[in-house]
């Protein structure tokens, strides 16, 4: 399984990365998950648009789903001709929600280019197995466990602090992990992590590797490194950054 990162931004894309989105990929089959704002860009960088098997959203915030717009356009208007639908799974209402984003009349929305399906708890997506688990965010959102081979990456979505969190990253090879906050008062509860509890939340599920992202392009993410550092786990931590790859 080769894990790319394509935006890890987090809340608008910042001066050196889009917002959320990652390509996995094993055996000829390549997912994206999320795909914010910036990132369709990006992701031509690493693979074809049309060779893109399926997308999983986590959430309906924009840094994680709106270059879906872009998506559309360049799936239903492909030179070649048209092409399948895409199976496109997310959150309830992710299909009238992407209608809104394009100003499209709901039926039939962008149906014709993406079939949309609702997150299931545990469903099969090509060689991936991928397990979902509902976060403390201000809408619905899931963080995603996704296994193939022996092998697991675990990705937090948007969350707070969440014991579900720790059994979703169990023992997982990779773990990408938001870290949106760094410590001190006034951080809002159920929104998001700091790069400490990122940390805390890695030591506890015994992960190989612990990847921070959505860094948000107000803080310092040298400090947030820092903080995550000092959290206890004592394996191996990188600050995402556009391009890394990790092949599991």
């Amino acid at each position: 399984m080769r894990v790319t990162v394509i935006g890890c931004s987090g809340s608008y894309p910042g001066p050196d990365s889009p917002a959320s989105s990652y390509l996995v990929q094993a055996e000829g089959y390549s997912l994206v998950i999320d795909l914010g704002n910036g990132a369709l860009g990006t992701l031509q960088q690493h693979a074809s648009l049309y060779e893109i098997d399926a997308v999983c959203v986590s959430h309906l915030h924009a840094d994680h789903c709106l270059d879906l717009c872009g998506y559309w356009v360049a799936r239903t208007y492909c030179p070649t001709g048209p092409l399948p639908r895409l199976p496109v799974y997310g959150p309830t209402g992710t299909a009238a929600r992407m209608a809104r984003a394009y100003d499209l009349d709901p039926e039939p929305g962008m149906t014709n280019t993406f079939d949309f399906r609702e997150l299931e708890r545990t469903f099969e997506l090509g060689p991936f197995r991928i397990t979902t688990s509902l976060m403390p965010h201000p809408v619905e959102a899931f963080a995603f466990r996704v296994e193939h081979d022996g092998r697991v990456l675990a990705y937090s979505g948007d969350t707070g602090p969440a014991d579900e969190l720790v059994k979703v990253a169990r023992g997982a090879d990779l773990f990408l992990c938001e870290a949106s906050f760094l410590e001190g008062p006034g951080n809002p509860p159920d929104l998001h992590l700091t790069a400490r509890e990122a940390g805390e939340h890695a030591a506890r599920a015994d992960v190989g590797r612990l990847v921070l992202t959505h860094l948000v392009p107000w803080n310092d993410a040298d400090r947030s490194l820092t903080e995550a550092k000092g959290s206890g786990y004592d394996g191996p931590i990188d600050r995402a950054h556009v391009g890394a790859v990790y092949d599991l």
